[in-house]
């Protein structure tokens, strides 16, 4: 297959690279800031809030299958503040976008969006759950998912949560930050989500592009931990001792945001093969050098 990758030079874009370039594919992936590292890969300058130029882009690779993990917020987070920011145009316009050159001109469309769609209030979420944002990032990533659903409804909308890799995601280097003291703040224990290993969750949108399949599919980790055990997990991996990792409650702070929100991938799960493992099973395991 032909695949593009937009948002190519980020965390979740570098590993599609790879492992789409790992399978033999031709991939192209895109980049507005900085050129990714990633081998395999043939490098384009993009700018999604531009329609002509993602137009003329999709047009000149002319893929099968396009991947979008372009945001203008931060997805994979992990941070000690509530996820509120958002470029609305990149994260929304820019979707649509994407889901408009993808139509024109025949690619099958995988866009990635986010648990920040939901408010928590229901804690657990299935994947026909309406989405009830109270974010701005959260609202951007709805509008997103409602323009690809109605400019191309044989798009996958693969929503997901935390990610987390090998040492290269925002919420390691977080607790590597805290841990030195050279970062302030703390982690939440009453913040909830379904942490996803970036190597399952690549393989899954990948496995989710080569299938007949459409519409919102969730695809985040088994287990449902705080962001503060989530750290702890991480200091434990790599050799930190968790005491020195500051914590608190985000109910007693006042920033805005959903607390506990728990995608249910278990419809998803079962038209997969790649298994979607747990923050507590792939954090028991060491690391592995890329």
């Amino acid at each position: 297959m032909r695949i593009l990758i937009v948002g190519g030079s980020g965390f979740l874009g570098s590993e599609l690279v790879r492992q789409a370039a790992a399978e033999g594919h031709a991939v192209a992936a895109t980049w507005r800031t900085r050129p990714g590292t990633a081998a395999g890969a043939d490098w384009l300058p993009l700018d999604v809030r531009d329609r002509t130029a993602v137009l003329d882009l999709i047009g000149a690779f002319g893929p099968d299958v396009v991947v979008n993990t372009a945001s203008g917020g931060n997805m994979a987070s992990g941070g000690n503040t509530a996820s509120g920011g958002s470029d609305w145009v990149t994260t929304a316009v820019g979707a649509a976008h994407v889901a408009v050159a993808s139509a024109a001109h025949g690619a099958r469309l995988v866009h990635v969006s986010s648990d920040a769609v939901f408010s928590g209030e229901a804690v657990t979420y299935a994947e026909d759950r309406v989405p009830d944002p109270v974010t701005p990032y959260g609202a951007a990533k709805a509008a997103g998912e409602a323009a690809v659903q109605a400019i191309t409804p044989t798009a996958v909308i693969a929503r997901t949560s935390l990610i987390i890799g090998d040492g290269g995601s925002g919420h390691e280097r977080l607790v590597h930050g805290l841990a030195s003291g050279g970062v302030k703040g703390m982690l939440f224990t009453d913040d909830v989500r379904c942490p996803v290993h970036v190597r399952d969750l690549a393989a899954a949108l990948l496995e989710l592009a080569s299938s007949d399949r459409a519409g919102v599919h969730h695809a985040a980790g088994a287990d449902a931990v705080s962001r503060y055990e989530l750290g702890c997990l991480v200091a434990r991996r790599d050799g930190i001792d968790p005491a020195r990792l500051p914590y608190g409650r985000r109910a007693d702070t006042g920033l805005r945001g959903p607390l506990d929100v728990r995608l249910d991938c278990g419809l998803t799960q079962r038209h997969l093969t790649t298994r979607l493992r747990g923050a507590r099973e792939f954090l028991a395991q060491p690391r592995i050098s890329t």
